[in-house]
């Protein structure tokens, strides 16, 4: 595990998860990583998400998240990206978020208002971190 990038350790858990056909995976929490679930909830990618304490007695919390699955067990999720990195930050204006294939995809950007899609973004006019992207 990396220290340095929750976000991609966050991701990879996710994507971990879903290889191994997990019906839940526990993420330990953060208020970003709380706004990335609500998002992926939203936007139909995971089933539902909660944040409780560690099972384990060690202190904190953990992001538990219900992954979503077809009936032909096929992941909601085909595929997450860390964008944005430590090492290489990458900052967009409204103008120029990223379409993901077409607009079948999401961005998930930090903006000044927040951590939104890169659609609810585009609309209100704000440009951001672009943090990652799932299709």
């Amino acid at each position: 595990m990396s220290m340095t990038d929750p976000i991609a350790d966050f991701l990879t858990q996710i994507r971990n998860a879903i290889h191994a056909a997990h019906e839940t995976v526990e993420i330990p929490s953060s208020k970003l990583k709380a706004e990335l679930a609500r998002i992926l909830t939203e936007q139909g990618y995971i089933e539902s998400w909660s944040v409780h304490p560690r099972s384990d007695g060690r202190f904190g919390e953990v992001i538990e998240i219900n992954l979503k699955y077809t009936a032909e067990r096929r992941s909601a999720i085909s595929g997450l990206r860390r964008v944005s990195r430590p090492g290489r930050r990458t900052y967009v204006d409204a103008g120029s978020i990223p379409k993901v294939l077409g607009g079948m995809g999401t961005s998930i950007l930090s903006t000044s208002h927040g951590v939104m899609t890169g659609h609810d973004a585009r609309l209100a006019g704000v440009g951001g971190e672009v943090i990652a992207q799932v299709w």
